[in-house]
């Protein structure tokens, strides 16, 4: 299912999590070569995604909400 991210937070290791609209968090990591999302390293970048929509895998599996 997508879902809008409504803004961004870090785990307890620093790594970057999109918060979504359905109040699930998904890791949204810059970790090249598997992963290039630079945008992800500044808050420029983030605040330019937020609004963009991210496949919610936890919504899918039901799981419960995150935050």
């Amino acid at each position: 299912m997508k879902r809008h991210i409504v803004g961004f937070g870090q785990d307890e290791l620093g790594d970057w999590v999109a918060k979504l609209e359905c109040r699930h968090q998904q890791h949204v990591r810059h970790n090249p070569p598997f992963v290039n999302r630079p945008w992800v390293l500044t808050q420029e970048g983030r605040d330019r995604f937020i609004g963009y929509q991210l496949t919610c895998k936890k919504c899918a599996a039901a799981a419960p909400r995150d935050w």
